[in-house]
């Protein structure tokens, strides 16, 4: 199932493009409203998820950037290893993995990784992502419905 590799790809370039475009037109926190709801916001995040470990000196760079690539390779390995007829499966892994090595990519080149979606209600914001951060959302529920999905005895 290595072949689901190429919606890792894809989400690795389009997780660089749409984070060269915005870094390119935005300022550092500065916020274009798109619709209510939305709006683009530049941020640069250095810690995990939501800005976990942000403020830790810079270790946490190294740390997540052989986390990832840890995680990555457990994946592709699983992947590997995946029969033909799980396609939610493969799907999923694959989305983890692009967004994992998207962000690794920021971390190892500017030392923190860009987010620029800013959804909110009101006055409450979700924290800042990107492309890669929604791709290992997507691929995170994605495997957990598949998980439910599967007859007991393919579990």
């Amino acid at each position: 199932m290595l072949k689901w590799l190429w919606l890792s790809a894809l989400i690795i370039t389009l997780d660089q493009v749409t984070k060269v475009i915005m870094s390119n037109w935005l300022d550092l926190y500065e916020t274009v409203a798109v619709m209510p709801y939305f709006n683009f916001t530049l941020a640069h995040n250095s810690g995990a998820a939501f800005s976990f470990l942000a403020g830790a000196g810079g270790w946490q760079r190294w740390f997540f950037i052989g986390l990832a690539v840890s995680v990555s390779i457990a994946l592709i390995i699983w992947l590997s290893r995946l029969k033909n007829q799980a396609k939610v499966e493969a799907a999923a892994i694959a989305l983890i993995i692009g967004g994992a090595i998207g962000n690794v990519i920021d971390r190892f080149i500017h030392g923190y990784v860009i987010d620029f979606i800013d959804v909110y209600v009101g006055t409450y914001h979700w924290p800042a992502f990107n492309v890669a951060d929604a791709a290992i959302c997507i691929g995170a529920v994605l495997l957990i419905v598949d998980s439910f999905r599967k007859p007991a005895e393919q579990k």
